[in-house]
């Protein structure tokens, strides 16, 4: 689900909590998990912090980055900072933007525990012959 941003703009946090506990609750009785997307490109740091607390608070699985249809996607300083949000109870999923074996390394790095690419082909085509996924799926 996306963000109701123009509640969280306008400091209606309950309106937003709201929002996303009934999609939480709607999706967990039928086994689905939440992705609770951010946009973060429309949004400062303080309103990305309070997302992320809301969502978690809600019951959401994971925040996410972007839609990757507005303005950017995702970055290092964006992923780094829901992780610091949401500690390791949550996830987050970097989507938009990542289109090489090395920014999927870096969002990594910063915290991000699922990937969202339309690159993804590329990317692995990168690490074939090269000793670079070494990893569990989970941290790649």
């Amino acid at each position: 689900m996306v963000i109701n941003i123009g509640a969280l703009r306008g400091g209606e946090r309950d309106v937003v909590r709201a929002d996303i506990q009934a999609v939480a609750e709607a999706c967990h009785s039928h086994g689905a998990i939440v992705k609770v997307i951010l946009e973060n490109a429309l949004l400062d740091d303080a309103q990305k912090m309070l997302a992320c607390r809301l969502a978690q608070d809600a019951g959401a699985d994971f925040v996410k980055t972007s839609t990757g249809f507005s303005k950017a996607g995702a970055t290092v300083a964006d992923v780094a900072l829901m992780r610091r949000a949401v500690g390791s109870l949550m996830g987050v999923k970097a989507s938009g933007g990542i289109r090489t074996l090395a920014d999927l390394k870096a969002m990594v790095a910063a915290g991000a525990s699922r990937i969202g690419a339309s690159a993804s082909v590329r990317i692995v085509e990168e690490t074939m012959g090269q000793d670079t996924m070494r990893g569990t799926a989970a941290e790649y």
